[in-house]
C-alpha cells in the first residue's frame, strides 16, 4: 500500500470514528432515509436551508460498514453552501476523489449512499432533478 493510500484510509477511519455532521437535525428542511440491500447499510440525511436554497446545515445518521458511515460523513462537510441545484447535478467522482482509495464495485454502492439519499432529500424538498440512477423503490436506495 502506498503511503498516499495509507494516508486516505487513515481519513476515512477517522470519519467513521469521530463522523462530522452526526444526528437528525430539528427541525429540518429536507430529510431522506435509504439502505444499501447488498449489506444492510443505514443512512438517514438532513438539512437545512439558507437564503437561496444553500445548504446551511446537514447531518446524518446512520449504521453500517466504515465506507458507508465515512463516505457520508465527508459528503456532509462537501455540500455545505452549496445550493440544493448544485448537489442535485453533483457527480458522483467529486465525493469519490474526497475518499482517495479504490473501492469494489460493493464497496462503491456502500460509498455513494449518503449521496443517493441526499440526492433524494433535496428532490423530495426542493423538486430538483433526481437521475435515474438515484432512483428509489421501496425505501432503499438503488446505486448503479
Amino acid at each position: 500500500m502506498s503511503e498516499f493510500e495509507q494516508m486516505y484510509r487513515e481519513v476515512i477511519l477517522d470519519h467513521y470514528k469521530m463522523p462530522r455532521n452526526h444526528g437528525i437535525l430539528d427541525p429540518n428542511d429536507a430529510v431522506a432515509e435509504g439502505q444499501n440491500p447488498l449489506c444492510g447499510d443505514e443512512v438517514t440525511v438532513s438539512v437545512r436551508f439558507g437564503e437561496g436554497d444553500i445548504i446551511e446545515s446537514v447531518g446524518f445518521e446512520g449504521r453500517g460498514c466504515a465506507i458507508s458511515q465515512a463516505a457520508t460523513s465527508m459528503l456532509t462537510d462537501l455540500v455545505k453552501g452549496r445550493s440544493a441545484q448544485e448537489i442535485a447535478v453533483m457527480r458522483k467522482e467529486e465525493l469519490l476523489d474526497e475518499i482517495g482509495i479504490p473501492l469494489s464495485p460493493v464497496r462503491l454502492k456502500c460509498a455513494l449512499l449518503g449521496m443517493g439519499v441526499l440526492k433524494v432529500a433535496l428532490h423530495r424538498s426542493r423538486g430538483t432533478p433526481l437521475p435515474e440512477e438515484w432512483g428509489t423503490s421501496s425505501g432503499e436506495i438503488s446505486v448503479n
